[in-house]
């Protein structure tokens, strides 16, 4: 398991959140197969397992609620597991003819500019301390104005300042990129920078908690649900989706869809390409509401 999980790591650069998905997909598939055999799960128990065996675990889960996207991900950690087994002996032919279900495309939820910009003024009225304040700040708009996941800010060391107009990024599967950095987003940064109580240095996170380490992103989500509770926004509006309305509005304002890729960093195409439906959806809510015949 420790093995496996490290090659998830190193060798196929998964991230933290998937490695840990995948372990406890395989120890639940662990379990299910020493309750089905009856005793300890071994590489000749492992070798054996049929097709019949693997939609058998799969019919459990569904049976817990799961659904297609959950089923999806016990699959590709079968399928990764087996893969990393077979280099040891372990027969994966069982595996063979295991269908993954097709999952509906998730069309972002993107806010608007308006709501956009009142979440940004609103994150930092909860906190307690002026840096805490300014640090949420700075956070989201690095979310909203440069269109980072959460986690990829939450990466960001002291080597980062001072800043520049771009701002160098490492996001999946450690592929770097650069990102431009807006006047109001640089400006937010040294502002927390500069108000931060804890020494800078350049292997230390750049933003941290009020005890100096790492900042949670726990924090951030919690920030912002209190910010969209006061300004009445829906659940939707978390910082994830400020990343999709970066993407969003870029759109609306005529931006390319291979520029758009390259500043979230997809490493395909139809990753970014969710965003055309977006922007299609919304103009239709614009003729609904405002064509006489429609």
């Amino acid at each position: 398991m420790v093995e496996w999980c490290a090659s998830l790591t190193d060798a196929r650069r998964l991230s933290p959140n998937t490695v840990r998905a995948y372990a406890a997909s395989l120890h639940r598939f662990i379990a299910f197969a020493g309750r089905h055999l009856g005793r300890a799960v071994d590489g000749a128990a492992l070798s054996a397992f049929t097709l019949a065996d693997f939609r058998a675990f799969l019919a459990a889960r569904r049976g817990e609620g799961l659904g297609n996207a959950s089923i999806a991900r016990e699959v590709a950690a079968l399928r990764t597991f087996y893969a990393f087994a077979a280099t040891a002996g372990v027969d994966a032919s069982g595996l063979t003819g295991l269908a993954s279900p097709k999952r509906a495309a998730r069309v972002p939820r993107p806010v608007s500019p308006a709501d956009a910009r009142a979440l940004v003024a609103d994150i930092g009225d909860a906190a307690l301390q002026p840096w805490v304040a300014a640090r949420d700040t700075a956070v989201v708009l690095l979310l909203y104005g440069a269109g980072l996941r959460i986690a990829e800010a939450l990466a960001l060391t002291g080597s980062a300042l001072p800043l520049g107009e771009t701002i160098t990024v490492t996001g999946k599967r450690a592929k770097t990129r650069i990102v431009p950095l807006l006047p109001v987003v640089r400006a937010a940064i040294e502002a927390y920078a500069d108000l931060c109580p804890w020494p800078r240095s350049a292997s230390a996170p750049l933003f941290r908690g009020v005890r100096g380490g790492p900042l949670a992103p726990e924090l951030i989500r919690k920030a912002m649900a209190s910010a969209r509770v006061g300004l009445g926004l829906p659940a939707s509006a978390t910082p994830h989706a400020l990343r999709h309305s970066f993407a969003t509005h870029l759109l609306a304002r005529g931006a390319d869809l291979r520029s758009i890729q390259e500043l979230l960093g997809h490493a395909s195409l139809s990753s970014t390409q969710v965003y055309t439906a977006v922007d299609a959806a919304h103009l239709l809510d614009v003729y609904r509401n405002a064509h006489p015949r429609a």
